[in-house]
């Protein structure tokens, strides 16, 4: 699976301006992966962005445009989530899903 180069180097550009963070981009899921602080925080995966966040948020989030829920072999992964182009288009909507997973990221344990 191939991603989108235009949508990777926006969430770069992103994650360029958020200061004292670690970013490694790592190829992973058939997709960009961009590991913050080495714990893996937002993919790309073709032109949808794949979140990782925490899973009480679920409900909410699943009322969002764009969003899908993120299924890999039969298997509903909880706390992740796909997004298509329609949820996060606009900077406001890109910015939301972003913050999203970073403020998860912080919250999360390295492994």
């Amino acid at each position: 699976m191939a991603y989108s180069e235009t949508l990777a180097n926006r969430v770069r550009e992103y994650l360029a301006e958020i200061p004292n963070i670690n970013i490694e981009e790592k190829k992973m899921f058939g997709g960009l992966a961009f590991l913050v602080n080495d714990k893996m925080c937002i993919n790309i995966s073709n032109d949808r962005l794949m979140c990782r966040f925490d899973s009480q948020y679920t409900e909410e989030l699943a009322e969002r445009q764009g969003y899908l829920p993120c299924i890999m072999k039969n298997k509903d992964l909880k706390g992740y989530c796909y997004v298509e182009e329609i949820g996060y288009k606009s900077p406001k909507d890109f910015a939301f899903w972003l913050n999203l997973c970073l403020d998860f990221n912080e919250k999360i344990k390295k492994k």
